[in-house]
């Protein structure tokens, strides 16, 4: 069985989503947060995962002890320590085409500055913000008519979509393609794609 952690400091949006992909699957996910009243770690306690509250301070000392194949960050609120990230392969989802766009409020300045394409990307963790070497990209479109909650909405439901089928290439040591994520009509209409 593969074992995967999800890292998360704030909602379980990404969460609920990974645990959704797996359920029924030779994986085990465990929900593991900085923040001990946070939504996330109610989100796990309410699927029923094993979960853990895990100060930042005490990173390295819980990741050297666990032997997880994947962990997977999710609305992470820190930086996480170079010595920490050689514990293991650490993968992040952003919602913008890296290397645009880096950092927090990615998508409102997407949105606000005026590009007509925009996405998501899953990439490696390294000790520099948002420019770990890139696993996959995904665009959603924004059109003239396109409202910013909906592009919003967009970027979220692609986040939900993309993550969980490339957290499983990693653990199958396969590669991403733009033909896994609508293969089997799994494609949530993001509006990210034209389909025939």
């Amino acid at each position: 069985m593969k074992k995967i952690a999800v890292l998360g400091s704030a909602s379980g949006q990404n969460l609920k989503a990974i645990i959704d992909y797996f359920k029924g699957k030779d994986v085990s996910v465990t929900a593991v947060s900085d923040i001990e009243n946070s939504e996330f770690l109610a989100f796990a306690k309410e699927a029923d995962i094993e979960w853990k509250f895990l100060p930042f301070e005490q990173n390295f000392e819980y990741f050297s002890s666990q032997d997880y194949d994947l962990i997977a960050l999710s609305d992470y609120r820190r930086q996480l320590k170079t010595d920490v990230l050689e514990l293991g392969k650490f993968i992040s989802v952003h919602p913008s085409l890296l290397p645009a766009f880096k950092g927090p409020d990615a998508i409102n300045r997407a949105f606000f500055s005026g590009v007509k394409v925009s996405g998501v990307t899953v990439h490696l963790i390294n000790e520099d913000i948002d420019n770990g070497k890139i696993i996959a990209q995904y665009p959603v479109l924004i059109g003239n008519l396109t409202h910013y909650d909906e592009f919003e909405s967009d970027i979220h439901a692609l986040e939900d979509l993309l993550y969980p089928i490339v957290i499983e290439k990693i653990l199958n040591n396969q590669v991403f393609d733009f033909p896994d994520l609508i293969q089997g009509n799994q494609c949530g209409g993001c509006g990210g794609c034209v389909k025939d």
